[in-house]
């Protein structure tokens, strides 16, 4: 199974999310690495009354064993009323610093 099935999959259970983008952005680094960098858009109820630290350590709970492997992890963490606000829209990721391409 892929690292982003394996996100999908682990964030899926831990959050139930109304909507769930994994994105493979390793593509657009340098370095041998197919799955090294991901963009993760979550809209959940879970992350209701939450600060934004406390939503990302949910994630970051969540996927434990597969940050051991995974160089850049972009996360967009939202409630449904957050993600409607902006339209779904989110802010693209930064670029790496780990090298140039």
């Amino acid at each position: 199974m892929n690292m982003q099935t394996i996100i999908e999959e682990k964030l899926n259970e831990a959050l139930s999310p109304e909507v769930l983008e994994v994105i493979n952005e390793s593509h657009m680094h340098s370095g041998p690495a197919t799955e090294s960098h991901f963009k993760v858009v979550a809209v959940s109820d879970a992350f209701d009354g939450k600060m934004l630290i406390a939503r990302h350590r949910m994630i970051n709970a969540a996927l434990a064993d597969e940050l051991q492997q995974i160089h850049a992890l972009a996360l967009h963490t939202m409630t449904p009323d957050e993600y409607f606000e902006k339209a779904g829209k989110v802010a693209d990721s930064p670029e790496c610093g780990g090298g140039s391409k």
